[in-house]
């Protein structure tokens, strides 16, 4: 009797646990929602499978869904929003990249492609993804953010090594002197003014107290450079 009891007890207190669904269960009603129409439906499930077995759900993707069907891209974004959530970044960014097939300007998934790039270890191409966001939507403080800094360290190592390569010279000539005042002038270009560009467009979408340290170092910079 006591055991009866107890099991009720838990029954009241997780109703939920006890009546979830497998993923085989839940990727079934994905495919009748998905013969009737219900694509949001569908992608509700479809959200609930990936919770409940993501690796059946992923194959459900890969050999049910019609690719050319308008909630494709819908599914494919939900499986690397669950990949990010669980730090898989190569899996997320599989996905991601499967959605932008579809919509390839679409700003916000760009982003999260360029992070995924970031986490991946993939800096040169997150660049270059985060300068695709700027041409769909220059405001975006996210890609300035990136690109502000990325310009900036840039600048900074590159300044780096030409000051080390110029202190090994024990008596400098005036043309080697002039050939690393030449070269601070490029970083400066190349670099330094690049990131002033991305971090002032950062100051007017939003108060950085980082961002405007920055600057006020390449301010200081821009003197001593020029």
């Amino acid at each position: 009797m006591r055991t009866l009891t107890l099991l009720f007890s838990l029954m009241v207190a997780f109703p939920f646990a006890l009546s979830a669904q497998s993923a085989g269960e839940l990727l079934q009603k994905v495919s009748v929602a998905l013969s009737e129409g219900q694509d949001d439906y569908a992608v509700s499930l479809f959200r609930q499978s990936a919770n409940a077995g993501v690796e059946q759900t992923e194959m459900f993707y890969l050999t049910q869904v019609e690719k050319s069907s308008a909630v494709a891209p819908r599914l494919a974004n939900e499986l690397a929003a669950y990949y990010k959530r669980k730090r898989n970044y190569d899996k997320a960014y599989l996905f991601y990249r499967e959605f932008l097939q579809y919509h390839p300007e679409d700003v916000s998934v760009l982003v999260a492609c360029a992070e995924m790039e970031m986490m991946r270890g993939k800096e040169k191409d997150a660049l270059k993804t985060y300068e695709k966001v700027l041409i769909l939507d220059a405001n975006n403080l996210q890609a300035n953010i990136f690109l502000g800094n990325y310009f900036y360290l840039q600048a900074e190592r590159d300044k780096k090594k030409l000051e080390d390569d110029y202190k090994k010279i024990t008596s400098p000539t005036r043309m080697q002197y002039a050939r690393y005042r030449n070269g601070l002038s490029d970083v400066y270009s190349n670099g330094y003014s690049k990131a002033k560009d991305y971090l002032q467009r950062v100051l007017q979408l939003f108060p950085s107290t980082e961002a405007g340290r920055t600057l006020e170092k390449i301010k200081k910079l821009e003197t001593e450079i020029k």
